[in-house]
């Protein structure tokens, strides 16, 4: 399981006092104002920030780090993502998951246990996700998570059992 899950990424700086906006990967925006403390990928280390302030802006947080005194000093992390570590997450409910544990799951089809692909990505609708699988010929094929179609997802195995509609994997 990852240790570091990505709640967002720095979108643009705001104003010149080293403010900014933040492009959100979280179904709870309003986590923002509760973060202390977040982790910079600047794909060279991992560093830990401070949050001094979060205020929403059209919808969109806009934090400013202890770290950071001005726009010059934040301007070269644009589009580096943000992370907190795991005890930081928000809970989970029922048949919840974080995406970044589904990825790399084996994708099993229930009636004959055959192993259909790799979920290799997490599409995120509005109405429901989709589970993207990546069969072992690198084509894709994408499953609708609704009750009838995910029937169990195992982390501890690293499989999620589905059940097929039929053509779906027919050409």
């Amino acid at each position: 399981m990852e240790q570091f899950l990505q709640v967002g990424a720095i979108a643009n700086t705001h104003g010149i006092a080293g403010e900014v906006k933040i492009f959100p990967m979280t179904d709870d925006i309003k986590r923002f104002k509760k973060l202390k403390e977040v982790y910079l990928e600047t794909g060279k280390e991992r560093m830990l920030l401070h949050v001094v302030s979060c205020k929403f802006i059209k919808n969109q947080p806009v934090l400013k780090f202890k770290e950071f005194a001005n726009i010059n000093e934040i301007e070269k992390y644009k589009r580096c993502g943000l992370f907190v570590t795991r005890d930081q997450a928000v809970p989970l409910g029922n048949d919840e998951y974080y995406i970044a544990d589904l990825i790399g799951l084996t994708v099993l089809n229930e009636e004959n246990k055959e192993v259909i692909g790799t979920l290799s990505d997490v599409l995120q609708t509005g109405a429901n996700d989709v589970y993207v699988v990546t069969t072992e010929d690198g084509k894709e094929v994408l499953l609708p998570v609704i009750r009838e179609c995910i029937k169990k997802v195992d982390l501890e195995n690293g499989e999620v059992l589905v059940h097929l509609m039929k053509g779906l994997l027919d050409e």
